[in-house]
């Protein structure tokens, strides 16, 4: 069972984060799965998509802990919910991890990345020139990609389609930490909210962000 993390951030928050090293058999041979399902199975063109999908609903399974079936559908937002459990949950993957969040009470956010250095060559489409000249952000790879799991977690948390990172999310000033968090400013329509993000940097090279709130 390759959960590599799990943390019970309060009674109840919990996230975890799966290594995927199983194939699609193995990962599907766990779960129950009805016809609307192996419908968006059959449509993935490519096996990763299908294993992180797969993973991140393996994973679901094993932070719940039961053997009833467990039906995780997207609404009209892509934001995913459970049928029948009354939680709010939050899903995430990246290369070889799949991460969850499931809180029974709170919003949740999180978001998991690959480190790559590609990422300079887009942080002025998701951060502000005031964040930017942030000296833990600027040109800092791990600084970037804390921000960019950031508001991704932000904008999970959040649900709704129309937020935008640059415009939307701001970064507070912070110190940049292997395990730390900072606070970010979101304007959101019935009016402006600040929220903490938690994040952590992987020992093989992958940076996670979540929110609960």
């Amino acid at each position: 069972m390759p959960v590599v993390f799990n943390k019970n951030i309060d009674e109840d928050t919990i996230l975890a984060v799966w290594k995927i090293e199983e194939s699609e058999e193995q990962l599907q041979s766990g779960l129950q799965l009805k016809q609307h399902e192996l419908d968006i199975i059959s449509s993935f063109n490519n096996g990763k998509r299908l294993l992180h999908w797969l993973s991140t609903r393996v994973l679901l399974r094993t932070m719940l802990n039961t053997v009833e079936y467990i039906d995780c559908r997207m609404d009209e937002h892509g934001k995913p919910y459970l049928t029948n459990f009354d939680y709010h949950i939050s899903l995430s993957h990246s290369y070889d991890y799949a991460a969850v969040i499931i809180g029974k009470k709170k919003k949740v956010g999180v978001d998991i990345e690959l480190i790559k250095h590609k990422i300079r060559s887009i942080k002025h489409k998701f951060l502000s020139d005031i964040e930017l000249a942030q000296k833990q952000i600027g040109d800092n790879i791990n600084g970037l990609y804390v921000c960019w799991c950031a508001k991704e977690a932000i904008y999970k948390w959040n649900g709704r389609k129309g937020l935008e990172f640059k415009q939307d999310i701001h970064i507070k000033p912070f110190r940049l930490k292997a395990d730390g968090k900072l606070n970010a400013l979101v304007d959101l329509p019935e009016g402006s909210l600040e929220l903490t993000v938690h994040y952590f940097k992987m020992d093989d090279g992958y940076m996670l962000g979540y929110v609960v709130a």
